[in-house]
């Protein structure tokens, strides 16, 4: 496995913060379109955002387990790729400054809205669930980990979002880029030192 033993509770939350950040600038968008931010716009975000992003990675683990063990010798240079990926492409999205809200609906927390945007900011947890056997990441709490921690700071996204502005959303894109890409160079790192 990469690094040759299981990933540090550190680095699980490293990697749920850097998954955090989508949704969390979406929240901060939602919270920025919205006159009062009632108990049910944060119930919304943190159960969809935080639930769908605890699910995706379990789909993901499912399929990487199944496969991993084929992809073993090159499990690092993977893991490295998609965190890369991942952490390249949210800074590309944050630099690219694309304004999704444009088309927004008129309820932003309307629960068919809501299911999209939660299907949307956890694609990159599908694919980090792909890595976690390879990591050789405890499943339950890599899950949890990354649940709680999304709902945590969507709810925070909301509340920074109505009282900061739109100006949030990018740097949170960007240091969850900045996150990913370096927790993927520390993966890469570790394992060459040690072969």
């Amino acid at each position: 496995m990469v690094g040759g033993g299981v990933v540090s509770f550190g680095a699980i939350l490293l990697l749920a913060l850097g998954l955090a950040m989508d949704a969390t600038a979406v929240s901060a968008a939602r919270g920025l379109a919205v006159p009062v931010i009632r108990a049910r716009h944060v119930a919304l975000v943190a159960g969809f955002f935080g639930g769908f992003q605890a699910l995706m990675p379990l789909i993901g683990w499912l399929l990487g387990a199944r496969i991993g063990p084929l992809v073993q010798a090159w499990d690092h240079w993977i893991a490295f790729g998609l965190l890369a990926a991942i952490g390249g492409k949210m800074l590309w999205e944050a630099r690219s400054g694309a304004d999704d809200e444009d088309d927004a609906p008129k309820d932003l927390f309307a629960l068919k809205v809501m299911f999209v945007l939660a299907i949307a900011t956890s694609i990159d947890a599908l694919a980090i669930g792909f890595t976690l056997p390879m990591l050789n990441a405890p499943l339950a709490l890599s899950l949890v980990t990354i649940g709680i921690t999304t709902a945590v700071l969507s709810a925070i996204g909301l509340f920074a979002g109505r009282r900061f502005g739109a100006m949030l959303g990018k740097r949170l894109d960007v240091a969850g880029g900045v996150v990913l890409i370096g927790l993927g160079v520390k993966i890469l790192i570790e394992h060459l030192q040690a072969a």
